[in-house]
């Protein structure tokens, strides 16, 4: 596979697509935006691993178009400008025919905003949740993987109420995602009864946070609901132990990593209450699984990989059904080859997916992550893990939740 990297160091990731050299010039070629570095850089590294393994896998079987599929990859640094930034690089120098990614919201609306939309470039995110994404002006130009935190909030609410939570302070990333999120797990909890007793906005990158946590504290909730990323997320969850103002935690997706449990340590994590967008339990799961495992070794227990997976491969489909890499057809032939009617093709079907389309029959991709019938919005139906940490440091699901608003 040719992989170029754009404006970022090498991570161990990439080191050896790197060996081979610079990538040779592509007729079909995608970009991938991603957090190499920053507060997201521990899911940047997985889900880029989940968007070369979809590669590797349609190029061994034909690729597209009668081509290789070209990767570029740039770092956004979990920087919404640096963001931005790099998306222009990848449409207007790499000459990308399609984006996936970003990861955070905050990062993806602007991508979205400025490059996809004005370049008409369509874009995948395989992690961006907020609900703003939903109705965002974008030309009909994004897409996500992943579904609304309008499900995981609400999820969320009813998780927390039954498992005897009635008080919870919110602190929240101060983002699109953060906000977002922390929104709609307010409706939900509260309409169920509890009592959300603050809401809490935090800047990245503070080296102490216990002013805000002594806000949060104030009036002795229950717990700590925590919205955000590891790099400052673990500094906020160790300042509130060493203060001794929570001791119960609630974490979403962007805390669902074994950093952070190694960092702070599994006896004071051990009954944090979670929840994370994740795949349905499908055929379709376990091929992808299988395939990252034999390329890669164990699949890590983090959110994104298999939905970055899903977005490249869609994609592919995307250009391969309508015959060109022209981003408005593209754009349409998304919502063709990710609904019913059609050849239901997965993980590892490349090969069948041709066939179908040469043959002149429609397709219909059902993704590691489960179907992404992408609506009018490009928002996909999806179910949310209840999950926790264990006090030997792992990450373990309790249930799969398919639906929320008791």
């Amino acid at each position: 596979m040719n992989t170029r990297l754009t404006g970022i160091a090498l991570s161990a990731l990439m080191a050896g697509a790197a060996a081979a050299g610079p990538a040779a010039a592509q007729d079909v070629e995608i970009g991938a935006v991603m957090p190499l570095t920053g507060d997201l850089a521990d899911f940047g590294e997985t889900s880029s691993k989940g968007v070369e393994l979809a590669i590797k896998e349609i190029n061994a079987a034909g690729g597209v178009l009668g081509e290789d599929l070209g990767l570029s990859i740039a770092d956004t640094r979990t920087s919404p400008q640096a963001g931005v930034d790099a998306a222009k690089k990848l449409v207007n120098v790499e000459n990308v025919a399609g984006l996936v990614g970003a990861l955070s919201s905050g990062v993806t609306i602007p991508i979205a905003k400025s490059v996809s939309s004005q370049e008409g470039v369509p874009q995948i995110s395989n992690a961006s949740t907020s609900p703003v994404i939903t109705n965002l002006e974008d030309n009909g130009y994004l897409f996500r993987t992943i579904p609304s935190d309008q499900l995981q909030g609400v999820v969320l609410g009813d998780i927390v109420y039954d498992e005897g939570v009635r008080s919870v302070a919110a602190v929240y990333v101060n983002n699109d995602y953060g906000e977002g999120l922390a929104e709609v797990f307010k409706s939900q909890f509260e309409k169920r009864g509890g009592k959300v007793t603050t809401m809490l906005p935090y800047e990245k990158g503070k080296a102490s946070y216990r002013g805000e946590l002594s806000n949060a504290a104030s009036g002795d909730p229950d717990a700590l609901l925590l919205v955000g990323y590891p790099e400052n997320g673990i500094t906020i969850l160790r300042q509130a132990l060493e203060e001794a103002y929570f001791d119960q935690f609630i974490m979403t997706d962007g805390m669902k990593t074994p950093k952070v449990v190694e960092a702070i340590g599994g006896q004071y994590l051990a009954n944090t209450i979670g929840s994370t967008p994740t795949a349905f339990d499908t055929d379709g799961a376990e091929a992808f699984t299988k395939a990252y495992q034999d390329e890669y070794g164990s699949l890590p227990p983090k959110p994104f990989i298999d939905t970055a997976y899903d977005g490249t491969y869609l994609l592919a489909l995307a250009m391969q059904a309508a015959g060109s890499t022209d981003g408005e057809k593209v754009r349409d032939a998304l919502h063709d080859v990710s609904n019913p009617p059609g050849v239901k093709v997965g993980p590892g079907e490349w090969a069948k997916a041709l066939e179908a389309l040469k043959n002149g029959e429609e397709v219909n991709y059902e993704g590691a992550a489960g179907p992404h019938d992408f609506d009018e919005n490009g928002d996909v139906p999806g179910i949310i893990e209840h999950w926790t940490f264990t006090e030997d440091g792992g990450v373990k699901t309790i249930r799969k939740v398919t639906g929320g608003g008791a």
